[in-house]
């Protein structure tokens, strides 16, 4: 039998039944569910997910997953599109560096959905977990150029989120749907059919990227369950010639990337935690704001210059007028004229907060007269640096003519910069306070923590579930 990289793939991932995982890798990984979990909890806010949930509850079929943070049971491929827009819908999920990807909403979502589909427990969930997000950083990073510092996927307008994202997520889902290894190569096969994503609403607007996640893990779940049925994949998906690399990449994929040290070397442990609930690119702005909250007082603020890696500014600092100007709170997510005000006005949070991006703050004129005095620039240092980080550079001119300069040159909530188990449980109860009684969200934590000895790793979605409503209160559940 021809080796592929599919197959090696999947040699790795069902490895890890008898090899187990590293203990930083098994840390990491509920670190990332219980992470996730609080992510899919806090944003039923949005009117997004309310549309979500009703679209999966409206399509029917055997209720055999939960929708996190309600009571609520769907098919598990619509539980994992679901979950898998709540888990980024607030741009608040991890990110891995530096093929700039966020692997936890699209292959935890999946993995649990999957998870309670199969009746599985812990060990085997934190495994498919771990495997999943192994394989999406490494798809990730088979397209990072290192002569162009940054992401063939990004520079051809794709997510590399849903696109890679999906097929690690199939991975998940295999091995939890009790396959062998060559159905995880035919889940691969399938899923590089259903693998898609397009940004352009990070520039311009639209609210189409928080499905991204979601509908990469219901491909990913539905590939694995049509394979149990009998469809089957090319084995030479990934590297073939009309396979996944060459269809996305073109002719820029480093293939070995993919497979060398494949279970030896971790990038898992690695990914970034976001501390703030915005686009990654805008951490450091925020910082950058954070420091200067005690140097200067916003009335005496007469420009602010924001410098960034080139490749970032298409992002957060293109249409300048449009980014000065955010109608929404989710346009301020994109934004580096909200980032930096938003830092020096203080909030809530890990200093910047949920609470923070609302549409009646990007609207707010005082925020809005800072952004007007917000100019977004190229910064060699800057570029230098990136995408191994998101670096900024921010200089604040005051009225009285003074310069005052921060740089912040790594982000917070990575390797260099770790959040400590104190700041993640911090923002696990900021995302559920108001939804999860305090007992019970500290008692869903201890499950993600030690999710490794759960009998059903469906506890963990169980405890979740909001109280029962008040009989005099009309609103159902779901919507609390």
């Amino acid at each position: 039998m021809t080796d592929t990289v599919a197959r090696s793939l999947a040699r790795f991932a069902h490895g890890l039944h008898d090899r187990g995982l590293p203990d930083e890798v098994a840390r990491s990984v509920r670190r990332r569910v219980l992470d996730t979990l609080g992510l899919c909890v806090a944003a039923h806010r949005l009117p997004t997910s309310a549309a979500v949930t009703g679209y999966a509850l409206d399509q029917g079929g055997s209720p055999r997953a939960g929708i996190i943070g309600t009571r609520e049971r769907v098919p598990a491929p619509l539980a994992a599109l679901a979950n898998g827009v709540l888990a980024h819908s607030l741009d608040y999920d991890d990110t891995h560096l530096p093929s700039i990807l966020h692997p936890s909403a699209v292959v935890v979502p999946a993995a649990l959905a999957a998870a309670e589909y199969a009746g599985a427990d812990g060990a085997a969930t934190e495994r498919a977990v771990a495997a999943g997000l192994e394989t999406t950083v490494r798809l990730g990073m088979a397209g990072y150029d290192r002569a162009l510092g940054n992401s063939v996927f990004f520079e051809h307008g794709q997510h590399a989120t849903s696109i890679c994202g999906a097929m690690g997520a199939a991975v998940a889902a295999s091995l939890l749907l009790g396959s062998g290894p060559e159905d995880t190569v035919h889940a691969l096969g399938l899923t590089a059919s259903f693998a898609s994503g397009v940004i352009e609403a990070n520039r311009t607007g639209g609210t189409v990227k928080r499905l991204h996640c979601g509908w990469a893990a219901q491909s990913a779940l539905g590939a694995a369950q049509l394979v149990a049925r009998g469809f089957t994949g090319p084995p030479t998906v990934i590297e073939g010639r009309f396979g996944f690399l060459r269809a996305f990449l073109r002719e820029d994929a480093d293939v070995d990337t993919i497979t060398d040290r494949l279970g030896e070397e971790w990038e898992v442990p690695g990914i970034f935690f976001k501390p703030y609930p915005a686009n990654h690119f805008t951490h450091t702005v925020i910082d950058a704001g954070i420091r200067l909250r005690s140097r200067v007082d916003p009335q005496d603020v007469a420009g602010i210059r924001v410098g960034v890696p080139a490749a970032v500014i298409r992002t957060i600092g293109e249409p300048l007028e449009v980014k000065r100007t955010p109608e929404t709170g989710y346009q301020a997510q994109f934004s580096a004229p909200y980032a930096v005000v938003a830092g020096l006005l203080g909030g809530g949070g890990l200093g910047v907060g949920t609470g923070d991006f609302t549409d009646d703050l990007a609207r707010d004129p005082r925020r809005r007269a800072l952004m007007a005095l917000v100019e977004v620039v190229p910064d060699p240092a800057c570029d230098e640096i990136y995408p191994h980080q998101f670096p900024a550079v921010v200089t604040v001119r005051t009225r009285d003519g003074r310069l005052l300069r921060e740089e912040v040159l790594q982000n917070r909530g990575g390797p260099a910069n770790p959040l400590t188990d104190d700041d993640l449980t911090r923002k696990f109860l900021d995302n559920t306070d108001g939804r999860l009684p305090r007992e019970s969200a500290l008692a869903a934590r201890e499950l993600a923590l030690n999710l490794g000895d759960l009998a059903h790793a469906g506890e963990l979605v169980r405890a979740l579930e909001p109280p029962e409503p008040d009989a005099r209160d009309p609103r159902p559940a779901s919507h609390l």
